[in-house]
């Protein structure tokens, strides 16, 4: 499976009060969880500040810092080479290669595949894409909201079994991370 990803690593943690993708989850960082999580990607980019811990990866940060996802986004698909992408957030520690497979199979052939959570909600920042329908969308988006950006492109729903690490779990409080630290 040819595919590139992107892990947006910037915003600014507000809820978090700290940077989030750097905080530890059974001896990784958040993101080097997400960037195993796209283990067989052709090329990895970072949106965010620079870190030291993704050899090889390519780093990119969004104009301005801490913008938002949508300009991270498009820093990001900038570096994208492959005709499709992994999206996806730093902090998500339970995201395995094997649910990426999942997402990037669901997606042939179509715009994209968005992961969704136990109550069927989409998490926006576990999908993969079709760069070129992709790039369409940004180019003719004004908007600030990856739902807006997304959400009409008709991504393909993909449910994964009930696990108790679900791989759509995200840490936004110190609180979910404590949570995540007792779970792993």
């Amino acid at each position: 499976m040819d595919f590139d990803a992107v892990v947006l690593a910037g915003g600014r943690a507000r809820r978090f009060g700290a940077d989030k993708p750097a905080a530890s989850v059974g001896g990784r960082t958040l993101v080097e969880w997400a960037a195993a999580a796209a283990a067989g990607a052709s090329r990895l980019v970072v949106v965010g500040p620079p870190r030291d811990v993704l050899p090889g990866a390519v780093l990119v940060r969004e104009d301005p810092p801490g913008a938002g996802p949508v300009p991270a986004l498009r820093a990001g698909l900038a570096e994208v080479r492959a005709p499709r992408l992994a999206l996806l957030a730093a902090d998500l520690p339970f995201l395995r290669p094997g649910h990426v497979a999942r997402l990037l199979g669901a997606a042939a052939g179509r715009a994209g595949a968005v992961l969704v959570d136990d109550a069927g909600r989409e998490q926006w920042l576990a999908g993969c894409w079709d760069a070129a329908a992709l790039r369409e969308a940004l180019g003719a988006y004004g908007g600030a909201s990856l739902r807006g950006l997304l959400g009409p492109l008709g991504p393909v729903h993909v449910a994964l079994p009930a696990e108790p690490r679900p791989a759509w779990y995200d840490c936004d409080t110190p609180d979910d991370l404590a949570a995540a630290r007792r779970l792993l």
